[in-house]
């Protein structure tokens, strides 16, 4: 004869589930950093203004700019698009990083070795250069000028051809041993001498 539990049903199902629960609730705290993860992935979205790295040897230092790179697409750049007389993040995105190795002159001025942003205020003549010693900005509105090392004048010239990109570059001039950092975008372009001694 088979012996027939007293017990309820109700209790006889509770007991695998009980039995069961430290299981799933390991399962539900690893799983859910991982679903929230995913929950927040986005894919790479593909850049308008794309990010470039100049670089340069001068005597023996190590100098770099990172910006981001806009591009003209048929718009007026200076003087609209960036206004005359006003601080630029003097590219796209991210603030534009400058890496020094070793001690410069930058536009006659001394700066430490280190990384800057770089900042400008354009003007229809000349640009003041910024160097400030905050990383990490975005844009300008947050240039705090009581952190900026150094302030130089960089007269205008008009560029031999329209240069379409955004361009920060390393020049050399034959014969010299120091560099120019030149700025340059639509007809416009300055340039600030760096050298190394």
């Amino acid at each position: 004869m088979n012996a027939i539990s007293n017990k309820p049903l109700s209790n006889i199902m509770l007991v695998p589930f009980l039995a069961s629960l430290p299981i799933i609730l390991v399962a539900i705290l690893f799983s859910a950093p991982t679903a929230s993860a995913q929950d927040g992935y986005q894919e790479p979205q593909h850049r308008l203004s794309p990010v470039v790295i100049e670089r340069t040897m001068v005597n023996d230092t190590y100098m770099k700019v990172v910006y981001g790179q806009p591009w003209q697409r048929g718009r007026t750049i200076f003087g609209e698009l960036v206004p005359f007389d006003q601080v630029w993040r003097t590219g796209a995105n991210e603030g534009t990083e400058i890496f020094f190795q070793s001690d410069v002159t930058f536009g006659g001025e001394h700066v430490p070795a280190g990384l800057y942003t770089i900042f400008t205020i354009p003007g229809e003549a000349s640009w003041t250069v910024i160097l400030n010693e905050e990383l990490g900005q975005w844009g300008s509105r947050r240039h705090n000028a009581e952190h900026d090392v150094v302030q130089v004048d960089a007269p205008v010239s008009a560029t031999d051809e329209p240069v379409e990109g955004f361009s920060i570059r390393f020049l050399e001039d034959e014969g010299d041993p120091d560099v120019r950092m030149q700025i340059a975008w639509e007809q416009t372009a300055v340039s600030v001498p760096i050298s190394v001694r």
